[in-house]
């Protein structure tokens, strides 16, 4: 298993509150450098605030080793052209060390935020990916694009628009999933699959690899954001225990996350949870997380346990796992780097 982390390094879940890490453009480099140096595979950066690509340039550029990658980019938001073009140039400017990661994005955003139409996400994320590999492809090999499917007919390559070919031409494609179809679709077309927090062992063992299975090609890469709770004491991780549970209220109210917790029979519970998340009663959604459900669902340990907890719970269904932990200081660093260490 391999460890991966977002930036702004050591960047923690806020639960239900506003994050409380902005990013400090200023800093990504000496911190990606952190990251470097403790051992990550690979950097990460989502789409939230920020341009990931933009970021992740600043990231590669400072390092040597570490991979950096989209966790994720908004796929629907762009074009098969434009995602394929921003990639392109994240793999010369990392020299090959770039992963892209794409995710779907729910309906309401695609339309409401990004101003763009929707289609059946499952069969357009098939097509999205094939497209943009199409493009690479055309531009690698320097010959004519010709992909067409039932959402893109892309035939125009005009030298000036058409970049040259790279050293390192093999670039990764991740794709985020909660829902085995999707995590089919990506099976199918990509090197790995992104998976959601609400993703249990259970869910991952019982739902997702067998949906996989069938598409698995050799290297492909189950990765995984789990829900962590952890720290160097017990009286700092109580406090860290307490905001997983908020956050996993609020997955487990979200109607698109439920069949995750189907496997346990918590079906009408997310029912009823979805509900008072309507009215905005966040602190009736916590009440109803009991103990049984968060231990199963969220992973608790010191810091010096960690490494051993993630390996026991996900070690034989995963092959990458996003893990973040504060990091001020040179002893923090010297923590970070024994974690991640024992992890790969």
């Amino acid at each position: 298993m391999r460890a991966e982390t977002l930036l702004p390094l050591g960047k923690l879940d806020p639960g239900l509150r506003a994050p409380d890490m902005p990013l400090d453009i200023s800093a990504v480099e000496s911190e990606a450098r952190i990251a470097d140096q403790a051992g990550y595979h690979a950097i990460l950066m989502e789409e939230t605030k920020d341009d990931p690509f933009q970021v992740l340039a600043l990231a590669a550029r400072a390092t040597e080793r570490v991979h950096v990658g989209t966790s994720v980019a908004i796929a629907f938001a762009r074009s098969p052209y434009v995602t394929a073009q921003a990639a392109w140039t994240a793999q010369k400017i990392s020299g090959g060390r770039f992963e892209l990661g794409l995710g779907s994005q729910v309906r309401g955003h695609i339309r409401r935020r990004f101003g763009m139409d929707w289609h059946a996400a499952g069969p357009w994320m098939r097509d999205y990916v094939r497209a943009v590999k199409a493009i690479w492809q055309s531009w690698q090999t320097e010959t004519d694009l010709a992909f067409e499917s039932e959402r893109y007919n892309l035939n125009l390559n005009v030298p000036l628009f058409v970049p040259a070919p790279i050293e390192h031409p093999r670039i990764p494609i991740q794709v985020a999933a909660v829902n085995p179809y999707m995590a089919s679709v990506a099976a199918e077309v990509a090197e790995g699959v992104r998976l959601h927090p609400v993703c249990s062992p259970r869910y991952i063992s019982e739902v997702i690899l067998p949906a996989i299975e069938p598409h698995r090609s050799v290297g492909f890469e189950v990765c995984l954001k789990p829900l962590i709770a952890t720290a160097p004491t017990e009286e700092l991780l109580a406090k860290r225990v307490l905001i997983a549970k908020q956050r996993l209220a609020f997955y487990m109210s979200t109607p698109a996350y439920a069949g995750a917790f189907a496997v346990f029979g918590m079906e009408r519970l997310c029912q009823e949870m979805a509900e008072l998340s309507k009215i905005q009663n966040w602190d009736a959604l916590e009440e109803r997380v009991d103990d049984e459900v968060l231990n199963t669902c969220v992973i608790i340990a010191l810091y010096d346990d960690l490494a051993a907890t993630i390996k026991d719970r996900y070690g034989e269904l995963i092959e990458r796992i996003e893990v973040s932990l504060p990091v001020t200081t040179l002893e923090d660093q010297e923590q970070l780097s024994d974690v991640i260490k024992s992890i790969n």
